[in-house]
């Protein structure tokens, strides 16, 4: 694979969170944007707001809540974790039209983008979840 490939590759599988975020205000139906992040829901807190969560390891059994006429966002952590990548190729086999968020939740939270936080949106409080 020459640059020139390389380039177009990565353009056609992934999108900035800047693109993202001046695509989705002007087409919000077009997309539909999934934290796949894995780990403690504690860690998993802050999304990117407007985001569904389903976590890489309960993807399988939730295929039914993605929807198949829409471009599918993927993201995690930060650009050194693929969870978003491997979801990405899952569902691209599976037929889904799916491009990976670049930088996943950190990159979004440095640019100050609007994040939601589960934990209080669901009113849980501590680590009991009472």
């Amino acid at each position: 694979m020459n640059a020139l490939d390389y380039f177009n590759a990565r353009l056609q599988a992934t999108l900035s969170p800047m693109d993202y975020l001046m695509s989705s205000k002007k087409n919000p139906e077009t997309y539909f944007l999934i934290d796949v992040r894995n780990g403690p829901e504690k860690l998993r807190s802050i999304i990117i707001k407007g985001s569904t969560v389903i976590p890489q390891q309960e993807l399988h059994t939730r295929l039914d809540e993605i929807p198949m006429d829409k471009e599918i966002i993927v993201y995690c952590w930060d650009v050194w974790c693929n969870t978003a990548a491997k979801v990405a190729k899952h569902l691209l086999e599976k037929g889904y039209t799916v491009k990976e968020l670049t930088g996943g939740i950190a990159a979004w939270q440095e640019m100050n983008f609007p994040v939601s936080n589960t934990l209080e949106e669901n009113n849980i409080e501590g680590d009991c979840g009472c």
